[in-house]
Formats: C-alpha cells, sequence, structure tokens
C-alpha cells in the first residue's frame, strides 16, 4: 500500500510540468525579447503579468526599467532556453543570454498563465554573469 501510494505521488509531480506547455512559454518570452530589440515597449508590455503592469503602469517606465536593470535582455547577443522547472506549482523558465561583452546570464522567467495565456509574472538574475 505504501508503495502505491509513493508510486501515485511521484506520478502526480511528473504531471505538474507536462501543465506547462514549453512551447508556448518559450513564444512569450522570445516575442518579448524581440520587441526589446525593436525598442517596442509597448508590445514587450503586452507579454507582462497583470501584476507586473499594475507595478509599472506604462511601457515607457516598464522599458526604462528593463534597460537599467536587464540590459542583457534589452540587446542580448545570443538567447538559450533551458528546461522548464516547477517549484511550488509555479513555472519557472530558465533562459541562459549572452550579452554583447560576452558575459553569460542566466534568468528565471516566472510564468502565469491566465484567459488570454502565458505571461511572464518576473524575471530574476540566477547567478552571477560569467565569460565563456
Amino acid at each position: 500500500m505504501k508503495r502505491l501510494f509513493a508510486i501515485a505521488f511521484l506520478g502526480l509531480g511528473l504531471v505538474g510540468p507536462a501543465l506547462a506547455d514549453p512551447g508556448a512559454i518559450r513564444t512569450v518570452i522570445r516575442d518579448q525579447i524581440a520587441a526589446f530589440e525593436r525598442d517596442d515597449f509597448a508590445q514587450a508590455f503586452t507579454h507582462a503579468s497583470p501584476t507586473i503592469r499594475d507595478i509599472f503602469r506604462t511601457p515607457e517606465r516598464f522599458g526604462e526599467m528593463v534597460q537599467q536593470g536587464y540590459p542583457m535582455v534589452w540587446r542580448p547577443e545570443e538567447v538559450q532556453f533551458l528546461d522548464i522547472e516547477e517549484r511550488a506549482g509555479r513555472f519557472f523558465q530558465p533562459v541562459m543570454i549572452r550579452d554583447g561583452q560576452g558575459r553569460l546570464h542566466i534568468l528565471d522567467y516566472e510564468m502565469i498563465e491566465g484567459e488570454a495565456g502565458w505571461k511572464i509574472d518576473g524575471v530574476r538574475l540566477r547567478e552571477a554573469a560569467g565569460t565563456v
């Protein structure tokens, strides 16, 4: 009985990440980065969650924050998606970005799904930048 419960519990853990559509999540992130590269902050802002939009209020303020706080996202040289992760029922898409100086950054994009599809609910630098 304990073994059956353990198998069922582990099985539930495997179901969680499958609920997130990595293709859809990556498209949202790619589209936002492409909008930043064009300085189209209004379009980039559409990929932010309602919480993020409430915090920054305008696409211009949002764009300023990205330019100042996340320049590697605003002007990346290379973008590579790592394996999506589920933590405490939330989905994170790690993205490795090489900036214009050749430094690598790994950022965790926290994603939420709403009526309008997947949105970015936050981005956090995962580890210190390095050069490869």
